[in-house]
């Protein structure tokens, strides 16, 4: 499909007259787009980190770099990182089931996460291997069998009652129950889906899921028919315990007498990142020395799919990330032209940086405040560009970080009065993207967006979606900050505005959006918020009184219970995706947990 035309034809002509009419001239709209075209292109499928797109659309960002005139920086402009992409089986992974050979793949798999290492011994099975005591729920799936240097069998999921319904479903997370079992003193674990999980029995997919720790002992799973062929000769079987522990809804453990042989062996994927960096150097002798930071991250999803961060993730497509980021990357191409024009340079020098891996988590920001080209002491403010190609007709954008130093509210209420915008701030410095890394170095930030909307992370964020109009005046705004911060004659002062680091422990479940949900509803059409506590992640990401939460993540929220599901499974640290309803309209909000 041709996305240049449908943009053409599908422009609003009122709208486009109305804001062209209100802004500067320093930026062409057909420009603007024509980076967009390329980066969210078919041919650069989604630009995944690692992959040959990816470079693709590091190279382009270089070149247009250099055809401006800046200085590159590091090895000709790229900034180049290792980088964990995915994970492979290595040579020599085996299984044994009292000397019968399981093959790789077809009766058994590694999890991904596990540890590379080989053990020998009995198992014992121990459910679902919960251990939860609470208010509501005792159960401890541990309690009064000894599985210390044994493997231990455990069932995928949560089990279902007889009506169905799934119990405990907030205590499924595969890592977190390894990691009960490696603290009772298990060697290994295994997992085995119960037939009423998947009735199937199919072995999981060996992907990458983000985090390059491993679970501390091997992990593997074994399909259900060949566990149970084994357990025939004890009377025992999968299904028979799975059913045995949902009849009574209470734990089941035995002893299994076989002797397990594992080893597993896996590979990390490294492929070569990269940021792209490049300087405009300033007019003054000594504020030259110190500099403004302009990002923008230029990754995206690839082709989706489960893990990656899609919100449909059921749908294998190009995530084209028009918006998401194509739209900060050519606005950080325009400032860079714009600003190495001699006629336009400011007094202080200007970094530009296109970050790679931000997706992934930061990756990119992080490796370049880590390991950076110039001194962090004497840079004075960092704007990050996530997202700028959707302004609406409401012409609002959103500036993050307007706490993180004394004098930035100052400095937006005076550019408030020179620019046909509604500016939206929120104080906090830490947030969704890569301006939390410099914020982390006591720097102060500023982050530029036009928000979420329903397309964010699926294949319909195309060019087709694009504001060319709304983003020039994205960039006229933000040309007048970066000059105003360039040249004025002091550094700004930076001050705290929420937290300069965030837990990102694993299993820490303790975790709030902020919200007072209506838990007397008994539909299945979302939960309302009946109340948003000031300043709390909810009210940070935009949530309001009377929102009806319809999905995390992409999966669907429809009471109280599901959100507790949801939210049970969540990270402190995390950043993700909530819809809601509100005045009949599907929003999409971006929340840091």
């Amino acid at each position: 499909m041709n996305f240049r035309k449908i943009l053409l034809s599908g422009f609003c002509v009122f709208a486009a007259i109305s804001i062209m009419a209100q802004v500067s001239g320093n930026f062409a709209p057909q420009k603007a787009l024509s980076h967009i075209e390329f980066l969210a292109s078919d041919d650069l499928i989604g630009r995944k980190p690692g992959t040959p797109e990816n470079l693709k659309a590091a190279t382009y960002i270089r070149d247009q770099f250099r055809k401006s005139g800046l200085t590159m920086m590091g090895n000709d402009g790229f900034q180049e990182f290792d980088l964990i992409t995915g994970i492979s089986l290595g040579e020599n992974n085996r299984l044994t089931l009292d000397g019968l050979s399981i093959e790789t793949g077809v009766g058994f798999t590694p999890m991904p996460f596990s540890k590379n290492g080989e053990v020998s011994a009995t198992a014992v099975f121990v459910g679902y291997g919960f251990v939860i005591n609470n208010d509501s729920v005792s159960w401890d799936d541990f309690s009064g069998v000894d599985v210390k240097d044994k493997w231990v069998v455990i069932l995928r999921g949560a089990p279902k009652g007889d009506n169905g319904t799934l119990k405990l479903s907030g205590n499924i997370d595969e890592r977190f129950k390894v990691m009960l079992a490696r603290d009772n003193g298990a060697a290994g674990v295994i997992f085995v889906s119960g037939a009423k999980l998947d009735s199937d029995d199919n072995l999981l997919k060996l992907s990458f899921d983000k985090s390059p720790a491993t679970s501390g002992i091997p992990v593997v799973q074994i399909k259900r028919a060949v566990l149970d062929e084994q357990l025939k000769k004890f009377g025992k079987s999968v299904s028979a315990w799975e059913n045995e522990i949902a009849a009574g809804q209470q734990p089941v453990n035995a002893y299994i007498p076989l002797t397990i042989e594992v080893s597993v062996n896996l590979n990390k994927d490294y492929s070569t990142a990269r940021n792209v960096v490049a300087m405009v150097e300033g007019t003054d002798p000594v504020l030259k020395d110190q500099f403004v930071i302009i990002g923008a991250h230029y990754d995206h999803l690839g082709m989706g799919g489960y893990g990656s961060g899609s919100r449909v993730p059921d749908t294998t497509a190009v995530h084209y990330g028009a918006d998401d980021n194509a739209s900060g990357v050519a606005g950080v191409l325009e400032l860079a032209r714009h600003f190495s024009d001699p006629e336009n340079k400011p007094a202080r020098s200007l970094l530009f940086i296109a970050f790679d891996a931000e997706e992934m988590g930061l990756i990119g920001s992080r490796y370049f405040v880590n390991n950076p080209m110039i001194d962090l002491k004497k840079v004075t403010a960092m704007i990050n560009l996530d997202m700028i190609g959707r302004l609406k007709d409401t012409k609002s954008i959103s500036v993050g970080g307007t706490g993180t130093s004394l004098e930035t509210a100052g400095i937006l209420n005076q550019l408030a009065e020179k620019y046909p915008l509604t500016l939206s701030y929120s104080s906090e410095g830490f947030g969704p993207s890569d301006h939390a890394a410099f914020y982390g170095q006591n720097i102060p930030v500023f982050f530029n967006s036009t928000g979420a909307h329903s397309d964010y992370h699926t294949p319909a964020d195309n060019v087709s979606g694009i504001n060319a109009e709304g983003m020039v005046a994205v960039l006229d705004f933000t040309a007048g900050l970066l000059d105003v911060l360039a040249s004025r004659s002091e550094m700004l002062t930076f001050q705290e505005a929420g937290p300069a680091t965030r837990s990102d422990h694993r299993y820490n479940f303790k975790v709030t959006l902020g919200i007072m949900p209506d838990n007397t509803s008994s539909g299945n059409d979302g939960l309302r918020v009946e109340g948003v506590r000031p300043g709390g992640p909810a009210a940070t990401g935009g949530m309001l009184k009377g929102d009806v939460i319809t999905a995390i993540d992409g999966s669907p929220v429809g009471n109280i219970y599901d959100y507790m599901g949801r939210l049970k499974n969540l990270e402190a640290g995390q950043v993700i995706s909530v819809d809601v309803k509100r005045n009949n309209l599907t929003e999409v909000l971006i929340i840091q947990l």
